[in-house]
């Protein structure tokens, strides 16, 4: 069993270095042909059986550009949702005190937002789902920065640094072995 795992396409906010964690932005012209091409990669790589897509309109499309070229429907996972920055949502990446939130594991982002404890709850939950419910196919999910960093740490041992370090382009594929 395969778990592919993808960044949605770019938004207007990714292009403009932006957080973007919960607010619901849609691909940007770049995002839509970022998108295209992955819909191609995912057919050449002929086994993906199951699409899973965060609820997030950025998510949702880059998926049906998959979905649609491999005939396949798209499932929606709600704890797929990007990581909840709470009041940094919109705020520029380099704004002071957001990696020192990022790096606070056990404190949730400031008002109203989640900490990376949480997080993780959620996504390796969603592993664990898809390795009960689906043990013998291939599956691709689609879904954000935060949680792709999230399924790598579920797949590789990780320093904090490492951890906080991590990024995954727009419509990067990863593989992982089940």
């Amino acid at each position: 069993m395969k778990l592919y795992v993808t960044r949605h396409g770019e938004t207007e906010w990714n292009a403009l270095e932006k957080i973007s964690g919960i607010t619901d932005i849609a691909l940007a012209p770049a995002g839509i042909a970022q998108a295209q091409e992955l819909a191609e990669r995912c057919a050449a790589a002929g086994d993906i059986q199951r699409i899973i897509a965060s609820p997030m309109q950025r998510a949702q499309a880059t998926a049906g550009f998959v979905a649609e070229r491999l005939g396949l429907p798209v499932q929606t996972d709600e704890r797929l949702r990007e990581w909840n920055y709470g009041s940094f949502e919109g705020q520029p990446r380099w704004t002071p005190g957001f990696p020192e939130a990022k790096a606070a594991w056990g404190c949730k982002m400031p008002d109203g937002g989640e900490s990376v404890f949480q997080l993780v709850q959620r996504t390796y939950n969603v592993i664990d789902d898809v390795k009960r419910l689906y043990l013998d196919e291939n599956v691709l999910l689609v879904c954000h920065g935060g949680i792709c960093r999230v399924i790598d740490s579920y797949f590789t041992d990780m320093t904090v640094e490492r951890f906080m370090g991590f990024f995954m382009g727009n419509c990067e594929l990863r593989v992982y072995d089940l």
